[in-house]
């Protein structure tokens, strides 16, 4: 028995480009995340689970506080609907390129 499988369309060189950097961009938005993410974990470990001394605990609590900041923006950039200007992008090529 043979099954017919849809075939993918095949991109052109702006649309292999376009998916290129849509890849790099991900992948450098969800390193930055994990990296973010980490170093918070690791202030958190330090303040909470760790024998710190008076001087340094001051410095960590305003370091956490400080992170607390760079999480809201990170949480809001994983999950705010916004306008991605690559969207945008891809859909004024696949318009280009179909003639539509």
């Amino acid at each position: 028995m043979k099954t017919e499988m849809a075939e993918e369309p095949k991109l052109s060189i702006k649309g292999v480009q376009l998916e290129s950097r849509r890849n790099r961009n991900w992948f450098a938005r969800y390193s930055i995340t994990v990296i973010v993410v980490a170093t918070f974990l690791i202030l958190v470990g330090l303040l909470f689970f760790s024998i710190v001394p008076d001087e340094a605990r001051d410095l960590l609590n305003i370091l956490v506080g400080a992170y607390v900041a760079v999480l809201a923006k990170t949480t809001d950039y994983w999950f705010k609907e916004k306008e991605d200007p690559e969207i945008a992008e891809g859909a004024r090529l696949h318009e280009t390129e179909n003639g539509n």
